[in-house]
């Protein structure tokens, strides 16, 4: 008799769209459901790293300076070990002294409504890419509707979601959540909605709870 075939295991990441080590940590966690030949379904619940921040945003160096305390030579470190994390990972981190960080709280809304067309993962990609790589406002609403469209989704509903503020509540409802329930940092990875990992594990630590959680479904 043939045995069923496993249903894809459930994997929740919160996390935000400005967060470098959310993109390692979900390139690190795909690598290793590569090599473990499962599958999975993702999906991506909202957090903002700094909710208060206006929309034309902030220097991303001066910023995180007067954050975390860090001096300018911390800084270029920090942002040149993420770079070669990334080329690792097969993902371009393009950082300079004129990079700046954005409110994120319309892209989440964006991704909610992808969600109801199956399209959050593709545009959760596509806006990694649009504000790491090519360095653009993901705050500006034409930059959202552009990332919309280059995943088939149409644009003038996009735009039309983000003006109309579709999904506030949704998205407000969702961040709560998590943060009441301890999130207070992202990536913050659960699998099968019981086992949490936070933070950028690597490629290793997530196959090894990946065989884990495979060898009790067993």
């Amino acid at each position: 008799m043939m045995k069923n075939k496993q249903a894809p295991m459930k994997i929740d990441i919160v996390s935000d769209v400005v967060c470098p080590w959310c993109v390692v940590g979900y390139r690190q966690l795909e690598e290793a459901l590569a090599e473990s030949g499962i599958e999975a379904e993702i999906i991506w619940h909202p957090f903002e790293l700094n909710p208060q921040m206006a929309t034309d945003g902030e220097n991303l160096r001066e910023h995180l300076m007067a954050k975390y305390g860090s001096t300018v030579d911390q800084s270029r470190q920090a942002r040149e070990q993420l770079t070669a994390v990334g080329e690792t990972l097969g993902f371009r981190f393009n950082f300079s002294d004129e990079s700046r960080i954005y409110n994120t709280f319309d892209a989440h809304r964006l991704i909610r409504w992808a969600a109801d067309h199956g399209k959050a993962h593709d545009l959760k990609m596509a806006l990694f890419s649009s504000y790491f790589t090519q360095g653009k406002n993901i705050s500006d609403h034409k930059v959202l509707a552009q990332a919309a469209h280059s995943v088939g989704l149409d644009k003038s509903e996009a735009m039309a979601v983000l003006k109309d503020g579709r999904f506030t509540y949704e998205v407000r409802a969702e961040e709560s959540f998590w943060t009441e329930n301890g999130i207070s940092g992202v990536p913050a990875v659960v699998f099968q909605q019981k086992h949490l990992m936070t933070g950028a594990q690597g490629v290793k630590n997530y196959r090894h709870m990946l065989s884990q959680l495979t060898a009790k479904a067993e």
